[in-house]
């Protein structure tokens, strides 16, 4: 028997997916600059925000995962059948450790631990 997905999960989902969510995205930059400002003169600046566009995608691609992930996890946890709940717990663990890993990498914490481990500073 096939149980059908609440409309609040769905609801969930939905909104996690939107980009920025329930909120607008920080800025990266000084007070009162755009988000999203014009290409640099400079090489070096035009590199780097082209660097940025691309960690706020993965970052983005990773979040939109991640809801996926965790709504799978809900729907599971959420369920009359005491299997699925079993499993729901088993997927929660594995949830965490993603968005842990997945945290620390986009905060720069795992590149730190390697040049830590690497050079010794």
């Amino acid at each position: 028997m096939k149980v059908p997905l609440p409309r609040w999960a769905v609801l969930l989902v939905a909104v996690g997916l939107v980009p920025g969510g329930l909120g607008p995205l920080p800025s990266t930059g000084p007070p009162g600059t755009p988000r999203f400002a014009p290409p640099a003169d400079d090489a070096v600046q035009n590199f780097s925000a082209a660097l940025q566009r691309l960690v706020d995608l993965v970052g983005a691609a990773g979040g939109a995962l991640l809801a996926l992930v965790w709504a799978r996890v809900a729907v599971s946890w959420f369920s009359h059948d005491v299997t699925k709940k079993v499993q729901a717990k088993d997927r929660a663990r594995d949830a965490l450790v993603g968005t842990l890993i997945f945290g620390a990498a986009l905060s720069g914490l795992v590149w730190g631990l390697a040049q830590w481990v690497l050079t010794g500073h």
